[in-house]
C-alpha cells in the first residue's frame, strides 16, 4: 500500500471507531491500556502473527496452543485496545490488525 492509501485507510478506521463508540478513553488511559495489553508475550505474538495476514479463531488457538477461554481473553483484550479487529465470514471469525496494530508492528516491532 502506498502512503496516501495508508493515510486514507487510517482516517476511515478512526472515523468508524468514533461512530461505533470505541474511541472513548482519554489518551492517557488509552496508552496505559495499550501498554498493559502488549506487555503480555502471547498477545504481542498474536499481533505479530496477524501482521502477515488475517487468521481464523481456530488457527490462532492452534498456533498458540490456547483453549477457548484463553483465546477469547487474549483476542478480546487486543480488540478492546483496538490493535486487532474481528470479521465474521460464513460463520467463521477472522482477525486482522487495525491501523493502530499495523502502526505498532511498523514502529515498534520492526525496529527491534
Amino acid at each position: 500500500m502506498d502512503t496516501e492509501e495508508n493515510a486514507r485507510k487510517k482516517e476511515e478506521w478512526i472515523e468508524r471507531m468514533k461512530r461505533e463508540g470505541k474511541l472513548t478513553r482519554n489518551p492517557t488511559e488509552d496508552h496505559k491500556f495499550g501498554l498493559k495489553t502488549l506487555q503480555n508475550n502471547t498477545r504481542r505474538n498474536i499481533l505479530i502473527t496477524l501482521g502477515s495476514g488475517k487468521k481464523s479463531y481456530e488457527e490462532i488457538k492452534e498456533e498458540f496452543n490456547l483453549n477457548s477461554s484463553m483465546a477469547n481473553f487474549h483476542l478480546s483484550m487486543l480488540e478492546d485496545a483496538l490493535y486487532i479487529e474481528k470479521e465474521e465470514k460464513e460463520g467463521t471469525a477472522y482477525y486482522s490488525p487495525t491501523p493502530r496494530g499495523e502502526g505498532f508492528l511498523e514502529n515498534v516491532e520492526m525496529k527491534k
